[in-house]
């Protein structure tokens, strides 16, 4: 392993001006906000035909000739 392989290489460079310490630091700074904010947030789960409450709530019952037929059908 050469010194160039050891020696690691810098997060940040400055390409053009001299920027003084507290402007290096404020730049540090909202590179790692950046980084700790993570990114886009996950969308929400969409919940499981399983888990849907409106599944426990029945269609009311019709009445009139062939209504017991059409009460025993799914929906």
């Amino acid at each position: 392993m050469t010194d160039a392989e050891s020696t690691p290489q810098p997060l940040l460079r400055v390409v053009r001006g001299t920027p003084d310490d507290v402007e290096l630091a404020a730049l540090a700074a909202v590179v790692a906000a950046a980084a700790a904010a993570g990114g886009e947030p996950e969308p929400e789960p969409t919940p499981s035909a399983w888990a849907d409450k409106a599944a426990l709530v029945r269609a009311p019952l019709r009445h009139g000739a062939g209504a017991w037929r059409a009460s025993a059908r799914p929906r």
